[in-house]
C-alpha cells in the first residue's frame, strides 16, 4: 500500500507532532473473499487496505482537546497530523480529557513483524466442498446462495508517551441459503471462523437440507405469545444489542435499560434466575479479540484518551446478576467506579447447562424453533424494548419433533426482560449472529428456551 512500512507511518506520525500528545494506529489489512448463486460461483477476490488514525491532543489554555483525523491508503503523514491537530484545536476542550495511557499493557505480539495477511488460499478445501454442495443441491432441486469472506487485520499502535503496541486480528464468516427454484421457501445456515479450518462445508449443508425437509409443510399461525427456542445466532443478535448498550455513564444519567430510578444503575440487581454468565475475554480461545482500545472517537463507551488501555476479560453478568457496565476513566474518576473497557467479543453461557438444541428440541411439547432474526431495530430505549422480524425458517415444534415450518412474525422483546423469563438454556457453542456479523462476529450464545416469547404480530417476509 504505501513504501512506508506500518510501523515507519506510526514512527512518522508522531516525529511530525507538534501537540501535546499524540496517538497513531495504522490498521493494515488483507481480504478474500468468494459469493456463489444459484449453485455456482460468481465471483471471487481479494483485497488489501490501510487506514491509518492520527489522533492529537492540545491544551489551549482552557483544558485538554482532542482531534482526531483518519486517512485510506497512501496518505501525507505531515497533512494528516497537521489536520488532526487543527481539529483539536477546533474541538475546544474535551470532556473526558484524562493523562494519556502511559504504563503498556501485557499483550502478544512482535512489533517489528509484517503484517498478517490471508489470500483466497484460505479457501483451498472450502471450494471444492461448496462445489460437492452445489451437485447434492441441484439433484434434489434446490439452489444455494452465500458468500464466505476472510479478513486479516493487523492494528500498529503508537502513543507519545511510549506505547508501542501490534494486534492480529482474523475474522472469518460464511452465510448459506437454500431456496426453492420458486424462492417459496428459504432457511439459512452461518458459522464464524478464525481461519476456515473448522468450517465443515459437508456439515452447513446438512443444516440447510434438513431446514428444507422440515419446511416442505407449512402451518398458518396467528400472532401470539409463544414457547420459543432461540438457538445461537438468534440468542447472539439479541444479546449483542444489550452489550452495545451496556454504558455506565448512560445508565447513571437514566438514558438506558441499566438505570435505576431515581438515580445510579443497576449493577448488583439480579436479572436472570438461572446462573446465566454474560462475559467478554479477549483471549478466550477461537474468539480472540484485541487486548487494548484503539478507538478514533470518544463516546459513552470509549474515550480516544484512553487508547492503549488494556481490556482484560470481564464478566458483564455473573450468575445472573449485573456485575458490570462499560466505562471510560473519566466517567469512573467522577463517579468512583473502576474504568472498563469494551471487548470485541462476547460470550453467554449456563455452567450447569449440556442439552444441545436437538435435545431442547425433543424436550418440547409444543412450541416454535427459529432460525434467525432480521431488521432488529430499538422501540423504547428505557426497557431496551426491541423489534425486528423472523427470517428464513421459523419451525413448529410438536411433541418434541419439528412438524413444518410456519409463516414469519414481527417479535417485540426487550432482552433484559428475556433473560428473567429463560426457563432454560442450552450448551454454549460458536456462532455466528445473522443481523450483527457485518460488525460483531466473535459470539458463543446457547439455545434459549423462553415459555412466552412475543410474536405481536404475522409478517408477510420470507
Amino acid at each position: 500500500m504505501s513504501s512506508s512500512t506500518p510501523q515507519e507511518v506510526v514512527e512518522q506520525a508522531l516525529a511530525a507532532s507538534t501537540a501535546d500528545g499524540q496517538v497513531t494506529f495504522v490498521v493494515e489489512s488483507s481480504e478474500a473473499n468468494l459469493r456463489w448463486a444459484g449453485n455456482s460461483l460468481t465471483t471471487n477476490g481479494a483485497m488489501r487496505s490501510r487506514r491509518v488514525v492520527v489522533v492529537s491532543f492540545v491544551d489551549g489554555g482552557a483544558g485538554m482537546a482532542a482531534g482526531t483525523v483518519a486517512r485510506t491508503g497512501m496518505p501525507d503523514i505531515a497533512e494528516l497530523v497537521a489536520a488532526s491537530e487543527q481539529a483539536a484545536r477546533d474541538a475546544g476542550p474535551a470532556e473526558d480529557a484524562m493523562p494519556l495511557i502511559s504504563d503498556a499493557p501485557d499483550v502478544p505480539g512482535d512489533w517489528d513483524a509484517p503484517p498478517a495477511e490471508t489470500s483466497i488460499d484460505v479457501f483451498a478445501d472450502f471450494a471444492p466442498a461448496l462445489g460437492e454442495a452445489f451437485g447434492k443441491a441441484r439433484a434434489r432441486n434446490e439452489l444455494l446462495f452465500g458468500f464466505a469472506e476472510h479478513q486479516m487485520a493487523t492494528t500498529y499502535f503508537g502513543s507519545s508517551t511510549g506505547l508501542r503496541l501490534r494486534h492480529d486480528q482474523p475474522t472469518g464468516r460464511v452465510e448459506l441459503n437454500g431456496k426453492t427454484p420458486d424462492f417459496a421457501r428459504s432457511v439459512w445456515a452461518g458459522k464464524g471462523t478464525r481461519d476456515f479450518r473448522d468450517v465443515s462445508v459437508e456439515d452447513l449443508a446438512a443444516d440447510v437440507e434438513r431446514k428444507m425437509r422440515w419446511s416442505r409443510r407449512r402451518v398458518e399461525l396467528p400472532a401470539g405469545r409463544y414457547e420459543t427456542l432461540l438457538p445461537p445466532s438468534a440468542a447472539g443478535d439479541l444479546m449483542i444489542y444489550m452489550y452495545w448498550t451496556m454504558e455506565a455513564r448512560d445508565a447513571d444519567e437514566g438514558r438506558n435499560v441499566f438505570g435505576r430510578p431515581g438515580g445510579g444503575n443497576r449493577i448488583g440487581e439480579r436479572l436472570a434466575d438461572l446462573p446465566l454468565t454474560l462475559r467478554s475475554d479477549p483471549f478466550a480461545p477461537g474468539l480472540d479479540a484485541a487486548p487494548f482500545q484503539a478507538v478514533s472517537g470518544s463516546s459513552s463507551a470509549a474515550s480516544v484518551f484512553d487508547n492503549g488501555m488494556a481490556t482484560p476479560a470481564v464478566s458483564w453478568i455473573d450468575a445472573g446478576v449485573l456485575t458490570n457496565l462499560i466505562r471510560p476513566r473519566a466517567w469512573a474518576l467522577r463517579t468512583t467506579a473502576p474504568a472498563v473497557g469494551a471487548v470485541d467479543n462476547l460470550i453467554l453461557e449456563d455452567p450447569t447447562a449440556s442439552a444441545t438444541t436437538e435435545e431442547m428440541v425433543a424436550a418440547t411439547d409444543r412450541g416454535l424453533l427459529l432460525t434467525t432474526l432480521w431488521y432488529i431495530r430499538e422501540v423504547d430505549p428505557q426497557t431496551l424494548l426491541l423489534t425486528g422480524l423472523t427470517r428464513d425458517g421459523v419451525f413448529l415444534v410438536e411433541a418434541g419433533e419439528v412438524t413444518g415450518a410456519v409463516n414469519n412474525f414481527r417479535f417485540n422483546e426487550s432482552p433484559v426482560d428475556l433473560l428473567g423469563r429463560t426457563t432454560q438454556a442450552g450448551r454454549t457453542e460458536r456462532t455466528l449472529p445473522r443481523e450483527w456479523n457485518d460488525w460483531f462476529t466473535r459470539t458463543a450464545m446457547p439455545t434459549l428456551r423462553v415459555p412466552d416469547f412475543n410474536m405481536s404480530s404475522v409478517s408477510p417476509a420470507s
